[in-house]
């Protein structure tokens, strides 16, 4: 029998045409952190960041790099006139430097974020060296691949935060590094074992989205894995 899936402990927001949510599959002994705001009436900030190490040694840069996400992507992209682009940039410089001056030196942390514009149907992301994030679409799925170096390792670091428009019906998917790695007969499940299940993926929330894709990596390793973190957000059609 698999481990319980469990559904993201914080609330998320909640979204007029979408929807956000998040599980994570197994014991949370390692870096893994999710979380996802409304910083505005439009706009909603989402993110994935994976810190190298034991979970417990990493809390003190865990709680930290929460309380700069939330408070500083805030006051980022309330502006009403913000720059979403600008805003992101701004909020991984400010990141990058809070792990460094956290963990007293270098310590890698893959991370993505994304800011969804409910209006334009639109996310700005930044992908920091980080498992490449997912977007299905019709007629097929796109990679958003890393746009700068992973947080916690250059003091002058920069990143791009590039646009991609959600269609509706559109998913878009983040996984943690352990998903991608689980292993069978020596054989990674990979980047390719992610897109295949999220083809066939349920279309009914984000939630069930996430769960989907955990359920198949688990059984491709046919053992329990730890920190199996999965996040999605949802465009649906427009209610008429």
């Amino acid at each position: 029998m698999p481990p319980a899936i469990e559904p993201a402990a914080n609330a998320f927001p909640q979204l007029g045409n979408a929807d956000i949510g998040a599980m994570i599959l197994g014991q949370r002994a390692e870096g893994d952190f999710y979380d996802s705001i409304r910083v505005s009436p439009r706009h909603v900030l989402f993110g994935l960041l994976d810190v190298a190490g034991h979970r417990e040694d990493m809390q003190p840069i865990l709680s930290e790099a929460q309380q700069v996400f939330r408070d500083l992507g805030t006051q980022l992209l309330s502006k009403p006139e913000v720059n979403e682009a600008e805003a992101l940039t701004e909020l991984f410089i400010q990141l990058n430097r809070s792990i460094l001056d956290v963990a007293g030196g270098v310590r890698a942390c893959p991370a993505f974020a994304g800011c969804y514009n409910e209006e334009l149907g639109v996310v700005f992301y930044v992908n920091a060296g980080h498992t490449p994030g997912l977007v299905r679409h019709s007629p097929s799925t796109t990679q958003l691949e890393a746009t700068g170096l992973p947080l916690g390792l250059f003091t002058h670091a920069t990143w791009d935060a590039p646009l991609i428009a959600l269609e509706p019906d559109a998913a878009l998917l983040l996984v943690s590094r352990g998903v991608v790695e689980v292993k069978r007969d020596g054989e990674e499940f990979g980047l390719a074992g992610v897109e295949a299940a999220l083809e066939k993926a349920p279309e009914s929330s984000a939630n069930a989205l996430c769960a989907g894709i955990l359920k198949a990596a688990h059984e491709y390793a046919g053992a329990e894995e730890n920190d199996l973190t999965a996040l999605a957000l949802m465009r649906h059609p427009a209610k008429i």
